[in-house]
């Protein structure tokens, strides 16, 4: 594979993970927070089940850019060392999680809450609620999953011999 081809695709890979990480945690960990205790339900929860449907699309999104680029990159590499093969696997799981909550779990929410359920009220205020655990601990998962992605990509880079390297013996130009 051509430099310039795992170049970009290391870069795609991991700004495609950044991306997926840090909206994970920006929703997660600052907004879903701060809306459900400022806003009246059920506007809050209006508001983030749009929030959340939308930033489902762009984890979904990211997965398929961080799985293609690994495959792209996977594709060059021989042979594969215990830290490609994790960090494959990491970023394999955690796809999955992104899917699983966006293709399963947060359509159910949203459909109960147009539904009028309430979370924890009813039999099916205890599905809403157990639907809600779920989406956090995918949500959990995939933070941590990234995370480790992310260390092991940066791990894994190649020291280039093309970079200038400016001796210390020589004046610099």
């Amino acid at each position: 594979m051509k430099p310039t081809v795992r170049s970009v695709a290391g870069s795609l890979e991991l700004l495609g993970a950044a991306i997926w990480l840090g909206g994970l945690v920006a929703l997660g960990a600052i907004a879903a927070p701060i809306v459900f205790s400022v806003a009246p339900w059920p506007a809050s929860a209006d508001a983030m089940t749009l929030v959340f449907r939308r930033f489902d699309a762009v984890a979904m999104a990211c997965a398929a850019i961080v799985l293609t680029a690994e495959a792209l990159l996977a594709a060059g590499r021989d042979p594969w060392t215990r830290t490609d093969v994790a960090r494959t696997a990491l970023a394999a799981l955690a796809a999955a999680a992104a899917v699983f909550e966006g293709m399963v779990v947060s359509p159910r929410i949203a459909a109960l809450h147009v539904a009028g359920v309430i979370r924890g009220v009813g039999s099916a205020g205890a599905e809403m609620a157990r639907l809600h655990d779920q989406a956090e601990a995918c949500g959990k998962t995939e933070v941590l999953l990234l995370a480790a992605f992310i260390v092991l990509r940066g791990i894994s880079l190649p020291h280039s011999d093309r970079v200038a390297r400016v001796d210390a013996r020589s004046p610099e130009k």
